[in-house]
């Protein structure tokens, strides 16, 4: 095998044209690292109407041409783009389809399965007329876990696609693609029967995408170490652990990196003061911009909480909500969040903002400047999460100094060793009982360490220089792509009913 590969990664999102979540990061960044390793990467998604072709220069590449889709032949083209990476740029290709996808949104659409089938289609199709083999085709999520589906099966004997290895990442398992019996003609494949487990009698039913890709992948991944060993287990496995437990000699945990050169205080000039950890008086301003924007009292040596996350109980907002008004009745401390999500807790949050005006702020939103902003000016930062796959936000709040806390569990089990007063180890505070108490407990124990300012300043200083930049885990995913390589041949044979 040559050490350079030639690696299409395909997915439904990417930074900087598209995103809903974390996926859109991990497609925007492991392209690059994989390309500082020398690797000929390119990046396909679909062209939504949101991205604008004048902004993001793009050029016709092919087209058009003809996919299969069901029992028709639909007309797509292929137009260019490509990112910077250092002193070198990464080809993107987008899937064109007026009517697939000039709508408003990305998602949650009545003919998902059918965008995103045609989309995989179209990708796999257009790579051939351009000529351009992959070694390996790297697919993330349900939208794209029909491709592993199809190496094994209609394109398995393809001169063109035959020696093509395929790597299938779940970002989260809870995402699952699930649609009725006529997905299988749609996509090529109903000849080849549905998907039969003794222990997953619902895969009867339904078509489920990511089973699928999970079946027919060389090798599958996820975000995590912790992660990958979660969902073995019924608590985590959200109905596919059986199948998961089948294929764990080729289940692995590739934790996420974060963009360093996006997320850095030295250099982000959307924060209140730069610095960095041998420069930290400006993380004092900082703290002193977030007070100002949240309208609470500027008080320096009053501990600052933030939160930035979708307002669910996935995300640990039921916890949250649970203990916030015993913390800040009988605590010091200032708490700033940011996010949207249920209304129950959209009333709650207002209901409590307007009790304790001097001690809580919330914002019923994303948006970037304000996101920096709380990585830079608080303290500490907030993820109680019941599940968290990797997790990014806890690897940003370390990079900025901001020290999480945060439930044991996924990524975050994996990125945040919790302190330890007597030894000065770790790097920010950890439980594990999803439980309202727990996180009280442990909130209390980190207001009580920052009111030691030279153990807090250690505490920050060790935690922004850590390392989680895309370096070692786009090697392993490299150790990945050889890996699925060598066993292609050893997957198991499609099933049939």
């Amino acid at each position: 095998m040559n050490d350079r590969l030639a690696v299409l990664v395909v997915a439904a999102e990417m930074v900087p044209f598209a995103k809903t979540g974390g996926l859109a990061d991990v497609v925007g960044a492991l392209p690059k690292a994989l390309r500082g390793l020398g690797h000929d990467v390119r990046v396909a998604i679909p062209h939504y109407s949101r991205i604008a072709s004048e902004r993001f220069h793009l050029e016709p590449l092919l087209g058009p041409f003809p996919v299969p889709l069901d029992d028709q032949l639909i007309d797509a083209a292929l137009v260019a783009t490509h990112v910077t990476a250092g002193d070198d740029h990464i080809p993107v290709y987008m899937v064109e389809n007026e009517y697939f996808y000039q709508r408003d949104g990305i998602y949650m659409y009545e003919d998902d399965a059918d965008r995103f089938i045609f989309f995989c289609r179209a990708i796999l199709e257009g790579i051939r007329q351009l000529g351009w083999r992959p070694d390996v085709i790297h697919c993330h999520d349900w939208q794209t876990a029909i491709i592993p589906n199809w190496l094994k099966t209609i394109y398995r004997t393809d001169p063109f696609f035959r020696d093509v290895a395929c790597v299938y990442t779940i970002h989260n398992l809870a995402y699952q693609g699930v649609f009725g019996h006529r997905v299988l003609e749609i996509a090529g494949v109903d000849e080849y029967g549905f998907l039969a487990h003794p222990d997953t009698p619902h895969l009867n039913d339904v078509v489920d995408l990511m089973a699928r890709g999970i079946h027919f992948a060389d090798v599958i991944n996820t975000v995590s170490e912790t992660y990958a060993d979660e969902i073995l287990q019924p608590e985590f496995g959200e109905g596919l652990d059986p199948m998961l437990r089948d294929r764990r000699d080729r289940l692995y945990g590739v934790l996420n990196g974060i963009d360093t050169e996006l997320y850095d205080p030295a250099t982000d000039g959307a924060i209140a003061m730069r610095y960095d950890r041998n420069r930290l008086e400006g993380r004092l301003a900082c703290k002193a911009a977030l007070q100002q924007l949240a309208r609470l009292p500027e008080h320096r040596a009053t501990p600052v909480i933030g939160s930035i996350a979708r307002l669910s109980d996935q995300k640990g907002v039921d916890l949250i909500c649970q203990m916030i008004d015993p913390l800040l009745r009988n605590h010091e401390v200032q708490l700033v969040i940011s996010g949207t999500g249920e209304q129950r807790y959209h009333e709650r949050l207002i209901e409590l903002r307007a009790r304790f005006p001097r001690q809580l702020a919330v914002f019923f939103t994303f948006n970037a400047p304000l996101s920096r902003a709380i990585y830079a000016g608080c303290d500490m930062f907030l993820m109680p999460s019941r599940r968290e796959p990797c997790g990014l936000s806890q690897m940003v709040a370390l990079r900025y100094g901001a020290i999480p806390i945060v439930r044991a569990t996924g990524g975050l089990a994996d990125t945040v060793r919790d302190f330890d007063p007597g030894t000065g180890e770790g790097n920010g505070f950890a439980f594990t009982p999803y439980d309202a108490m727990a996180l009280y407990a442990t909130i209390v124990r980190a207001i009580e360490a920052f009111r030691y300012r030279g153990v807090w300043q250690q505490l920050m200083v060790r935690a922004m220089g850590l390392d989680y930049s895309w370096a070692a885990s786009a090697r392993r995913y490299v150790d990945l792509y050889q890996r699925a390589r060598t066993v292609r041949n050893d997957a198991p044979t499609p099933l049939r009913d």
